[in-house]
Parts: structure tokens; C-alpha cells; sequence
């Protein structure tokens, strides 16, 4: 990162954004009471933590389910739960989200679907104390949090914007903020710095927030939405692939702290289905309450080098995913 580009979000930094972000950690999250009966929603990672508690909310309003997840065991039980207790549909898709193939195969299955997509919720995510590098050669926690929510936004841009309605949420983090200086794009696999849990999700988030702003771009004027979704300070499984130090001071001294995964389930339900956010797009909610990122993930000229750059790593720069990317017009400043 230059020089400039770091005085350039050091000025953007104000106190009154951070003690902003703090009251907005303390509040709880608007409530919708709208149904959703028979409108379709997709969720990554639905199998447990935020996922789940956010299907059941959205099935409980009589929304059917589909499902995309690594489990087949995890999942099968997933379906059984939601149509017996709730009678709606629920299905699922098998994709191990940190490989490129996987991701694709995905979302080329739900572009092919008849059926309208009403929400699309991208959920899945990881935390890492150590690296670990993907079958296509990539930082699992990069692929995971930001290229498949990108590969699958990207793929299904057609058939939402042929819908002429539709929201994308992504569930975000506070933590994009560990990306304090911004993204490092000659290095997204933490080859040349010092690899850390926070840098590397931070990173991440902020990559992911990036690209929110040139989808709502693509998206202007077609009634489909992207929003971003801090969803609060929960307790939830993640962390569980690190080592047995980590495990046990996230259950002993970090875990005690945190709320339940249901203010998660309202907010996602609320930036999902409620009226008073048509229209909205492009934005970053601490739960149900709109916030102002971190300087680097409002950065704009980032957004677009990393939209290409994105384009590259996730395989979309080849074939007519290439002649589309040519075409397609990146946000102005």
C-alpha cells in the first residue's frame, strides 16, 4: 500500500464513525413482521450458527429454502427439519465454497432454476489463525468470505436483473476494519507479508464490501439490491478448524461475551423482506442500523481494480464470461 493511499484513509478516519459503530453494536435490531410465504430464499453455509437460526427465522415466515452446503448429512437433516416443522420447501446444493469448481457448479445450477430467487443470502465464512491454501492455490479465508459470494453474484447477474426484483445480503463483519490501510492487490494470497487471522479476514471483509459497491452499480435500475450485513456479536461454531489454544480462549474468555445468533436471524430477516429498505442498496448495516465502513472499504478506486482483479482469480476472465466483463461498465467515482 503506498504512502498516499494510507494518508488518504488516515484523514478519512473520525473518532465520530468509531463511537458511531459503538452505539450501534449496543442496539438491537428493527423487527419485520411481514410473511414471506412462498417466495424463495438461498443461504450459504445453513447447517449451523447464523445460517441455520436465519433459516428457520425465514421458514417460520413461510419462505421455501434453498440451501447451499458442504454437508450432505448436515443438510438432509436441515430438510427434514424445515418441512416438518414449518411446511415449506426446503432444498439444498452440495459446494465446498473455498473451491473454484465447486463455486461455479453452484452458481451455474441456481442461474439455471426457473424459479424467481427473493433473497439471496451469502453467509458461509471461516476464521484462520494459520493459512491454509486452497486446491486453485488461493487463501481459503480470500475464497471463501469474498470470491464465491463475487463468483455467484456475478453468475447470476442476468437472472436477477431479469426478475426485476431481488436482494442480495451479504453478512458482513465489523472486522473488515483489521484491513485498517486497505488491500494489498499484488499480494491477496499473503505471500510477501506476515499472514494473521485478523489481517487475512479483515482483508476479506473489506474485499467483499469492495465489490457490494460496483454490483449495486451493475445492478441500478433493476430493482435488485445488495446490502451488507454486520450481523452482531454472536456466539457461533466458527474458529472450530484452529487449534486447540485458539478453541479454548474463544470458549473461555471471548464466547462468554457474545448474544445469541436470533438478533443475527431479525436482522437478516429485516434488511430481507422489509419495505423500508426497497430501493436501498449499496449499504453497510450493523445489524438493522446503517453505518459508514472503514475508509478503505469506501475507496472506489479500489473497488474497481479489485473488481478486475477478482474477475481474474475467480476463472471468470476466460471464455464469454471474458467478452461480458469487457462490456460491462465499471462505478464512477
Amino acid at each position: 500500500m503506498s504512502a498516499r493511499k494510507i494518508w488518504q484513509y488516515y484523514r478519512a478516519y473520525q473518532w465520530k464513525d468509531i463511537l458511531a459503530m459503538i452505539r450501534n453494536s449496543r442496539r438491537p435490531p428493527r423487527l419485520c413482521d411481514d410473511r414471506f410465504d412462498g417466495k424463495l430464499v438461498v443461504i450459504t453455509g445453513a447447517t449451523s450458527g447464523i445460517g441455520y437460526v436465519t433459516a428457520r427465522k425465514y421458514a417460520s415466515m413461510g419462505a421455501n429454502l434453498l440451501c447451499v452446503n458442504r454437508n450432505e448429512q448436515k443438510s438432509e437433516a436441515l430438510r427434514r427439519e424445515m418441512e416438518d416443522t414449518y411446511g415449506v420447501r426446503c432444498d439444498f446444493l452440495l459446494a465446498d465454497l473455498s473451491v473454484l469448481q465447486d463455486i461455479h457448479r453452484a452458481a451455474h445450477e441456481l442461474a439455471a432454476r426457473e424459479t424467481p430467487i427473493d433473497v439471496l443470502i451469502h453467509n458461509a465464512g471461516v476464521y484462520l489463525t494459520a493459512q491454509e491454501i486452497t486446491p486453485d492455490g488461493l487463501d481459503r479465508v480470500l475464497v471463501v468470505h469474498h470470491l464465491s459470494s463475487f463468483i455467484i453474484n456475478y453468475l447470476l447477474m442476468e437472472k436477477l436483473k431479469a426478475q426485476d426484483k431481488g436482494r442480495i445480503i451479504l453478512v458482513s463483519s465489523e472486522g473488515h476494519r483489521f484491513a485498517a490501510w486497505g488491500l494489498n492487490l499484488d499480494d491477496m494470497n499473503w505471500k510477501k507479508r506476515r499472514y494473521t487471522g485478523l489481517r487475512s479476514y479483515g482483508a476479506a471483509k473489506t474485499s467483499q464490501l469492495l465489490s457490494m459497491l460496483v454490483f449495486a452499480e451493475h445492478f441500478r435500475g433493476s430493482g435488485v439490491t445488495i446490502n451488507a450485513v454486520h450481523p452482531g456479536a454472536v456466539k457461533t461454531d466458527t474458529g472450530q478448524e484452529n487449534g486447540p489454544l485458539y478453541r479454548w480462549w474463544k470458549k473461555t474468555f471471548f464466547d462468554p461475551t457474545l448474544k445469541t445468533t436470533d438478533i443475527s436471524a431479525e436482522a437478516l430477516y429485516y434488511c430481507g423482506v422489509s419495505k423500508e429498505l426497497d430501493g436501498v442498496a449499496g449499504r453497510f448495516f450493523n445489524l438493522t442500523t446503517e453505518e459508514k465502513p472503514a475508509p478503505p472499504a469506501r475507496d472506489l478506486d479500489l473497488a474497481r481494480a479489485l473488481w478486475q482483479k477478482s474477475l481474474t482469480l475467480s476463472g471468470l476472465q476466460s471464455g464469454t464470461s471474458e467478452k461480458r466483463a469487457s462490456n460491462s461498465n465499471p462505478v464512477t467515482a
